[in-house]
């Protein structure tokens, strides 16, 4: 099983839920983050006077699937992110061990 964490801008949002429902995915958890890359933050205008926004707004969508599913979990995420424009956001990776569904006691992929 693998863990998919995916920073996306904000108002791409239903675009990618819509992506993942298509693909079967039944559950995702959606965090509100800051933080920056490569933008470096950016120049605001609020009443004629100019200040740096550094910590970006952003998402973050965490899905845990079965290792046959990341192909196409990856591609659906990033085309339904992708802008073009730098600040789309990054897709991290990370192997899961173990998942246990509280409420039935199953465990691994019959608990996903």
């Amino acid at each position: 099983m693998k863990k998919i964490e995916a920073i996306i801008r904000p108002f791409k949002l239903e675009d990618v839920k819509i992506a993942l429902v298509n693909l079967g995915i039944v559950g995702m958890t959606v965090s509100e983050v800051r933080g920056f890359g490569r933008q470096k933050g950016q120049v605001e205008r609020y009443r004629g006077s100019e200040f740096t926004v550094e910590f970006l707004q952003k998402l973050k969508i965490e899905v845990v699937i079965s290792d046959e599913s990341v192909d196409s979990v990856l591609k659906a995420i990033a085309e339904a992110a992708k802008t073009g424009e730098i600040g789309d956001g990054k897709i991290f990776i990370s192997p899961v061990e173990s998942v246990v569904r509280i409420r039935t006691g199953e465990t691994d992929n019959s608990a996903l």
